[in-house]
C-alpha cells in the first residue's frame, strides 16, 4: 500500500532554496566545468542505486539530460545558456544538504526540490534539447549511413530554429531564478 504525501512550499522556503543555490556556487566557483558535471554525475550515480520514490527518480532523469545537453558538441550549447546549467549543477555536487543522502527515502527529498526548481527554470533548454535530440534521431533512422555526410549543415538549420523559438518563448517570461541568482 502506497501513501500520497503533498506539501507546499511558501516564499520563504523558496528564498531558503535559492539562499543555498547561492551559497554552493559559491563554494563550487573555483571548481572547473568538467568537476562540477563529474560531482552531478555522481550523484546521479548514487541516487541511480538507491531506492528511490518515484518523486525522485523522475526528476533525476531531467537532470540527467541537462548534464547531457551541457556534454551534447552537436547541440552546441551557447556559453551563456551553458552558464546557467553549470550554476544550477554545482549544487548538486554539494555533499553537504539538507537532508543527508544516506537517510533512506527521505535522502534525496531536497535534492529533488532543488531539481525541481532548477527544472522549472530551465524548463525551455530542456524542452528545446529534447526537441533536438528527437530530430537528430529521426533524421539519423531516415538517413541511415547517409545521416553522416553532411550531418553538420542538416543539425545547424535545426538547431538553430529550435534555440530561436526557445529564446523568444524565454524573454515573454518573468525574470529566472537562476538570473536573479547569478
Amino acid at each position: 500500500m502506497s501513501i500520497e504525501i503533498n506539501f507546499e512550499l511558501s516564499d520563504s522556503d523558496l528564498e531558503h532554496f535559492r539562499n543555498m543555490m547561492k551559497a554552493a556556487i559559491a563554494k563550487n566557483n573555483n571548481l572547473s566545468d568538467g568537476e562540477i558535471i563529474a560531482k552531478a554525475r555522481d550523484l546521479v550515480a548514487s541516487m541511480e542505486k538507491a531506492n528511490l520514490p518515484e518523486f525522485v527518480s523522475t526528476r533525476l532523469l531531467s537532470l540527467q539530460t541537462l548534464i547531457d545537453a551541457v556534454l551534447d558538441e552537436e547541440w552546441q550549447m551557447p556559453e551563456d545558456e551553458k552558464k546557467e546549467i553549470m550554476a544550477s549543477l554545482a549544487y548538486f555536487g554539494e555533499p553537504e544538504d539538507i537532508v543527508p543522502d544516506h537517510i533512506p527515502v527521505l535522502g534525496f527529498i531536497d535534492d529533488a526540490i532543488m531539481i525541481e526548481l532548477v527544472l522549472q527554470e530551465l524548463s525551455l533548454d530542456l524542452k528545446a534539447y529534447r526537441e533536438f535530440c528527437g530530430f537528430r534521431a529521426t533524421e539519423e533512422a531516415r538517413r541511415g549511413d547517409a545521416a553522416k555526410v553532411d550531418r553538420d549543415s542538416w543539425l545547424a538549420g535545426t538547431r538553430a530554429q529550435i534555440r530561436s523559438s526557445m529564446r523568444r518563448t524565454r524573454s515573454k517570461k518573468s525574470s529566472r531564478l537562476l538570473s536573479r541568482i547569478m
